[in-house]
This record gives C-alpha cells, structure tokens and sequence, in this order.
C-alpha cells in the first residue's frame, strides 16, 4: 500500500504541481508561502493517503489542503498585506474569462521580462516544473548553492518591482507571449543536446520542456506560435532515439535509421503543423515547417531541399540571427553545393556571436571535407573540438579526424 500512494504521489506531483502551485499563489499571494504550504500538502498525502486512500481528483485534494494551509498562515503573517497588492490578479482581466487557468498566471509571472533569462529558466522549471533546486543546477552543471541563489534572487524582484502574479494586458500580450515561448524551446534544447557532459541529451529536461509546451498551447489554443513551438518540439523529439547509434556514438540525420523515428511524434507534429498555418506565421512555425519536412522524407535522398532553403530565407527575414543564417548555409549546401555554402559562410565567420560557437567550426569542416580540402577540414575540426563540451559530440568530431576524408 505504501508503494501505491508514494507512486500516486509522485504521479500527483509530476501531472498536478504547476496547477496546485498556481492556484495556492493566487491565494498565498507571496511565492515562497504557496511553494510551502503546497509542499506540505504533497508531504500530508503521503501520510493521509495512506489512511483514506488515494482520492479520486488527486490534484484538487492537494489544492485544498494547500490553499486552507495558506489561508490560515496569511491570518498570522504581516508581510502578505504588503504584498497583496503586487500579485493578487487583476479583477477586470480575471472576470473576462478569457484566461481562467491559474497555471497561466504563473507561467506569465516566471517569463517576466524584467527577469534575466537564466533567471526565467529556473523559476519556471521550479515553481511550474516542480524541480528541485538540486535537480535545476545538475541539469545545468551548476552547484545547488548558485542555482538556489539564483532563484531567490529571482523571487525577490518579483517581489520589489512589483511584477503582478496575472496574465498581462492584451497591448502586452504578444511581447510576452515571445518571452514564453522563448523559454519553454530554451528549456527543450538544453535538454535536446546538452551543453556539456557525457551524454549527448539530457531526458528529463527534454520531456519538461515538451511537457511546458502542451501546457502553453493548452492554456494559449488561439496562439499559432504556441501550436508551432509543440509541433516543433514533437517533430524535433520523434527523431531523438536515432541520434546515437548502439555504443552511443553520435549518427548525423543523414545517416539515422529513420525506422527508428517515433512515428506516432511525427504524425502529432504534422498535424499541429498545418493547424498552426491557419494563424499568420511566425519564427516557430516557419521552424516547425522546416522540420516537417525532415520529418516527411522517408530518406535523406528525398528531403525537399529547396523546400527548406525557401523556408530558412523566410525565417532569416523575419528573425535576422546568425545561428540561422548558419542553419541556412547547410541547406544552401544541399541546393547549390558546398563550395557555394563555404563563400556565405565566409561572410559569418566575423559575426562575435558566433566566436566560440562551436557549430560555424564544425559545419565548415563538414564542407571542406565534402569538397575535398582535407588539409583545411582538418584545422576546422580541431578548432569545433576546442569549443566543443559535450563528450558524444566531440567523440564524433575526433572520429572524423582519425578516420579522414
């Protein structure tokens, strides 16, 4: 029995946190009270659970337990009459009905603008992910200590500026809606391929950041970005099975068993695809475009080439930065060949964003190699694996060393 109810609370915790989380702030109106009194209310279901069995709507039991908590420490506590004010929702927006989840109050609060992005990134993975601080700082290679600091820091100027725990106006709302987004594909790639380590993904950050954005597009249906950034992630995700081979070496898509691929991602994705098509398009729905048609082609020798070149021109109109105009360079490759990609990539080679980026070095050694210039792939390559952290990643940099053209 004890295993049942620690499994059910732990279902509890991964499916339910954000909304009982959300729902408790609105009543705790301070952060810090809501993330106490619901860990609590988690700790009191281990116990009464036990007793009374597990209940038949787990997260409104907790979100009881967890608001009463909060309600009778707000009786004693002075400091929520000075914060009241600052994050308890705005009555007009609430009354409208048009944003009614809690949840989305509270993804808006940890996407804050005025907020760093780091700082955006942890706050959302702790209070609408539910990790642990020690869980946040193992995913991004920081000591407990820094990463717990950092989201005190964070929780401390939402409380002096004043930042409200609501769901901004709509003259805010597209600004903010980006700033989201942003944060949900941030927290997705670190997970996709990690920055530094072992392995070449990290799992668990990859599943909250698909995790954030089925949330998002929830609580967000009339954003076509929103739909996008799923489809995107899904499309995205479908492939990751294949990305390593066997002993866990690196495999490029071209080389990927496609069989591999989750087709049930992929089918999902496609059609989120041309449901987001029916809003204007925006950068993540010209990214999802892009890896649709990946996901369309049943081998590499079909891929639509053109189709993506088109597509990257697009979104380098519409989102001037120079990691795509990157990505779009290896698309040109495949249309008008690797010596015509060597001459633009030429022209980003002084971009300072792209200094130590470790992915400029490694596609023009892929070029080289694929023009024939050994000796200058060669360069190319050692200079990708200076800057290169991951471990799978630089194995598979120092495999095509040995290996040569």
């Amino acid at each position: 029995m004890a295993d049942t109810v620690a499994e059910a609370v732990a279902k509890a915790h991964e499916s339910e946190w954000a909304f009982v989380l959300a729902a408790t702030a609105r009543v705790a109106a301070d952060l810090d009270l809501a993330e106490d009194c619901v860990q609590d209310a988690y700790a009191k279901a281990l116990v009464h659970w036990r007793d009374q069995g597990v209940p038949a709507r787990p997260g409104a039991w907790l979100t009881t337990v967890a608001t009463r908590r909060a309600l009778e420490l707000r009786r004693h506590a002075d400091v929520v009459r000075r914060k009241l004010p600052l994050l308890m929702p705005d009555p007009v927006e609430d009354s409208n009905g048009v944003f009614p989840d809690d949840r989305l109050r509270l993804v808006f609060t940890c996407c804050h603008p005025a907020l760093a992005q780091e700082a955006q990134i942890a706050l959302t993975l702790r209070l609408v992910c539910g990790l642990s601080s020690a869980e946040i700082a193992k995913a991004f290679l920081v000591k407990e200590a820094t990463m717990q600091a950092r989201i005190t820091r964070a929780k401390h100027k939402i409380s002096r500026s004043g930042i409200p725990y609501r769901i901004p106006r709509p003259a805010d709302l597209p600004e903010r809606i980006d700033t989201v987004l942003d944060v949900v594909h941030l927290v997705y790639t670190a997970g996709h391929t990690a920055a530094d380590g072992e392995e070449l993904a990290r799992p668990d950050l990859a599943r909250r950041g698909l995790d954030l954005a089925r949330m998002v597009r929830l609580l967000l249906p009339d954003s076509g970005e929103a739909t996008a950034l799923l489809a995107l992630l899904l499309l995205t995700q479908a492939r990751q099975a294949a990305r390593v081979d066997a002993t866990g070496q690196l495999v490029l898509m071209e080389d990927q068993d496609r069989a591999v691929w989750d087709r049930e991602l992929i089918a999902e994705g496609l059609t989120l695809v041309h449901e987001a098509l029916r809003w204007p398009v925006g950068r993540f729905g010209l990214m999802a475009a892009i890896a649709a048609v990946h996901a369309e082609a049943e081998r590499w020798e079909d891929t639509d080439w053109p189709e993506i070149l088109g597509l990257y021109d697009l979104l380098l109109a519409c989102w001037p930065s120079p990691v795509i105009a990157l990505n779009r360079v290896v698309a040109l490759s495949y249309v008008d060949g690797p010596e015509a990609a060597l001459r633009v990539l030429r022209s980003l080679a002084d971009d300072p964003a792209l200094a130590t980026y470790p992915y400029l070095a490694s596609t023009r050694a892929e070029l080289l190699r694929r023009t024939g210039n050994w000796t200058e792939a060669v360069a190319a390559y050692e200079e990708a694996l200076a800057f290169t952290s991951n471990a799978v990643e630089a194995e598979f940099l120092q495999r095509r060393l040995t290996r040569g053209a």
